[in-house]
Order: C-alpha cells, then structure tokens, then sequence
C-alpha cells in the first residue's frame, strides 16, 4: 500500500511538472486596425533574429514562408478589399510569401487550416491570388518580425512586413466613398433628421466633392432645427468652397457667436480665422 502511494505521489508529480506553460520564443500578437468603414486583423507570430541571418538562410529563397512562426499568419477582413487589382472578398485567409533577393510573392490563401507553412498539404490551386512586390533593403535592424499599418487614408492603407533587414510593402483599397454615397442615400430616402443631412453634407466637404450638393444638405439641416455652431461653421467652409465669401462670413459669424456662448473658444478661434481670410477675398 505504501509503495502504492509513493507510486502515485510520483506519477502526479510528473504530471504536475508536464503541466508547465513554456514562454514561446516567438509571441503572438494580434493587431487590427480600422480605416474608412473597413477593419482588418492579423493574427501572427513574431520570431527574433537572435543574431542568425534570416532570408536566404533561416528563410530559405524561393520557398514558401508563413510570415511568423507556429500557425500560419492569418489576415481576416470585414468588408472586401483589393490588393493590386485583385479583390479580397471579407473573409479569413492565410497569408505566405515566397522571398527573394529583389521581389517577395505574396500569397493570400483561402485554406486556413494548415499548421506553419504548410508546405506539404499546401496546394496553389487554394491560392486567392499572388503578388510580386519590391523588397526594400532597410538600414536599421527589426529584431522581431513586425506586421504593421501605414498611410492609412478613408480608401486604403499599406500593410507592411518587416524583419531583419527586409521590409516589403502592401497596398490595400476600399471603395469607401461608394460605400458611403449608398448609406447617403438610403438614410436620405428614409426618415432624415437634421444631424443626418448635417453628417452627409460634412462628409461631401471633407472629400472636397459636390460642394452645391453638400451646400443644399447643410440648409435642409438648419432649416429643421440645426442652429448649432457646427452646422453653421461646415455651412460656412462650403460657401467659401464656392466662392460665396460675404454669405460664408455671415455663417462663420452666426458659428462664432454660437460657439462664444457654449464656451467652445477653439471654434471662435477657427472662424475668426476664416472671417479674416474670406474679407480680403470678397471683392
């Protein structure tokens, strides 16, 4: 019985120490960002360098590379987008690169259930497509791999991949602005409200495009009630646009006045500003 219990005591002991949770040499990071009505998250692993030479020796050229360590990268997209002329439908997809000395492939690959590369169950005919793009040579060493977002507009953004001394960039696009004419347009046919015909006439003025539209917008949203500083304020810089200067100091005058009551000395800054810019265009 004894010998029994030591027996025991011994196998749970083993077990106790098979239980222990390594710390991985290559992390796992998450990052997602958003631009225009679009997000997109990667799911990735990032090696170190640790002193060894990466491409063309850990990484061998012309073979297929999971872009991180353990599972494969994984790029996951909420709305579609393209890359390159080719669309990305919103989706999951694993994401691999064949490097080389002058040009990386990158693959987006609709199988995501492969471990690593997986370079013997991984067939091209899975592939949502390839791109050639440029390697650049960078002067800085990036110890660990890093998956990072850059350029970042409403319509796209560059997604780029950097380790060692080899960063390879992505371009991204949506078509946010169709996007958000369609939204325009259906919130328009429905029940609008003053902050609805105020937001699409502010979004026109942002783009800089179809100013008398967003002009009519802004009027609709002060005629039901929107007699705020900001409705007056886009008001105004939509006037300017058109080269309507004494009726956009009437409205800058109307926004700083609103704004002077409620405190907002930013916005009375602002339109004194343009006041001062608009008189000496007048005439």
């Amino acid at each position: 019985m004894r010998y029994l219990l030591l027996c025991l005591f011994s196998l749970m002991s083993f077990n106790g120490l098979a239980q222990l949770e390594h710390p991985k040499a290559s992390p796992l990071a998450v990052i997602e960002q958003n631009f225009g009505l679009s997000s997109i998250t990667i799911n990735y692993s990032r090696p170190a360098v640790r002193g060894r030479k990466i491409f063309g020796g850990l990484v061998p050229y012309d073979r297929i590379w999971r872009v991180g360590a353990n599972e494969s990268t994984k790029f996951s997209c909420d709305s579609d987008l393209e890359v390159m002329g080719h669309t990305v439908p919103a989706g999951t997809y694993a994401i691999y690169a064949f490097p080389r000395k002058e040009q990386w492939e990158i693959v987006f690959h609709k199988n995501t259930g492969h471990w690593g590369d997986g370079r013997d169950n991984y067939k091209p005919e899975e592939d949502l497509f390839r791109v050639k793009l440029p390697v650049e040579k960078t002067s800085e060493l990036q110890e660990n791999l890093l998956i990072t977002f850059d350029q970042i507009s409403h319509n796209g953004l560059q997604m780029q991949l950097h380790w060692e001394y080899s960063r390879v960039r992505i371009p991204i696009n949506t078509d946010t602005h169709g996007r958000m004419l369609r939204q325009i347009d259906s919130a328009l046919a429905g029940n609008p409200t003053a902050q609805t015909y105020y937001e699409a006439g502010r979004y026109l003025q942002e783009q800089q495009t179809d100013y008398r539209t967003a002009l009519q917008y802004l009027e609709s949203a002060i005629e039901m009630g929107g007699d705020t500083y900001y409705f007056h304020r886009v008001k105004s810089l939509l006037q300017a646009a058109l080269g309507k200067y004494g009726q956009a100091i009437i409205s800058a005058e109307r926004s700083m006045e609103l704004a002077a009551a409620e405190g907002k000395d930013e916005f009375v800054r602002m339109n004194r500003a343009n006041i001062a810019s608009w008189e000496k265009l007048r005439y």
